[in-house]
């Protein structure tokens, strides 16, 4: 892939300087760095073509609205790129990791736009704005905030609108088959990662507030827990009670395994009224909490509609989008 040097920003020699004394102030615990680029309704001089994306749910959202970006960060699994997004990326050059991207890198790629957030990137904004002309996001899990952020600034506003206005109708179609599925509604539901030493429950972040919006409720012990709660001890399971748990495991990990193994067979385990109701549905941990993109988010409720025996109307199928996404045809037309 044809390499453009940063010619219009900064010159090599003074991102290093200024990479130095970046890697000072944080030494010095610098906390008071702000991006210059925060709103989000400021439309940019010209679209973008070469943009560079630093978390997960903006390169699921650039993809999603038909722009390949030139550079993007390591996915967390399935590395380099979660397989759903590797036909679209099949020529994008990787900038390091989501925590720790590789500046001289991004700024090799002469992009026009980065696109980056705050939790993640506030000590490097200075040293990215200076780069390109850099948007922030600020949770990365609200897969509708990074899609319009990147709408905005890319002039891809009317399919920002549309994919989410398709989105809204396969959330009423939800919540409407699912009020007339004779299960009781709303569902309490559990969201449970298991890993090598312990487990965490979910009650926000993206696939928390996925199911907020569905109609979805949370479990009693989870309702004033923030982000949610890590159990280390198997006396905790009784929390975990819900009419539904949502597992999210790591099939290659055996550490992981072993340890799901070992909290299910827990006679505790056994008393949850969803493992008495059958009720508990192993789910993809790209869908449910890496991807944090719309297709993501669709992916997700594409399960859903699966775990409950529901049947999608046609037209909101986001399984179709993926077969439309991986043939290379218009991803914003999903």
């Amino acid at each position: 892939m044809t390499r453009h040097p940063p010619n219009r920003y900064i010159p090599l020699w003074l991102l290093g300087m200024l990479l130095l004394g970046v890697n000072i102030c944080a030494a010095q615990g610098l906390q008071n760095a702000q991006p210059s680029v925060d709103d989000t309704d400021a439309p940019l001089p010209s679209a973008p073509q070469r943009i560079v994306t630093l978390y997960q749910g903006a390169t699921d959202s650039a993809v999603a609205l038909g722009t390949t970006p030139v550079g993007v960060v390591e996915s967390w699994l399935e590395k380099p790129m979660y397989r759903y997004l590797r036909d679209a990326l099949s020529d994008v050059d990787y900038v390091g990791l989501e925590t720790q991207p590789n500046l001289e890198k991004i700024a090799w790629l002469d992009p026009d736009l980065i696109v980056a957030t705050r939790f993640r990137h506030e000590r490097v904004l200075p040293i990215l704005e200076k780069t390109a002309p850099t948007v922030v996001a600020g949770p990365v899990f609200d897969f509708k905030a990074s899609l319009s952020l990147i709408a905005d600034a890319t002039g891809r506003e009317n399919r920002a609108r549309r994919l989410l206005g398709e989105w809204d109708q396969r959330v009423a179609d939800f919540r409407h088959k699912m009020r007339r599925s004779g299960l009781a509604w709303p569902q309490k539901a559990a969201v449970a990662r298991f890993k090598s030493d312990h487990l965490r429950l979910y009650s926000s972040g993206f696939a928390g507030s996925i199911l907020s919006e569905l109609g979805f409720q949370q479990p009693d012990a989870l309702k004033a827990q923030g982000w949610g709660m890590k159990l280390t001890s198997e006396e905790n399971i009784p929390v975990i009670n819900a009419d539904v748990i949502f597992v999210i495991l790591e099939p290659d990990d055996p550490a992981i395994m072993d340890n799901y193994r070992h909290w299910t067979s827990h006679p505790l385990w056994q008393r949850l009224d969803a493992v008495q109701n059958d009720r508990v549905f192993e789910v993809d941990t790209v869908n449910w909490i890496m991807g944090g993109g719309i297709l993501a988010a669709n992916a997700m409720l594409d399960d859903l509609y699966t775990h409950y025996d529901l049947t999608p109307s046609p037209s909101q199928s986001a399984r179709s989008c993926r077969a439309r996404l991986n043939g290379n045809m218009e991803p914003a037309r999903c």
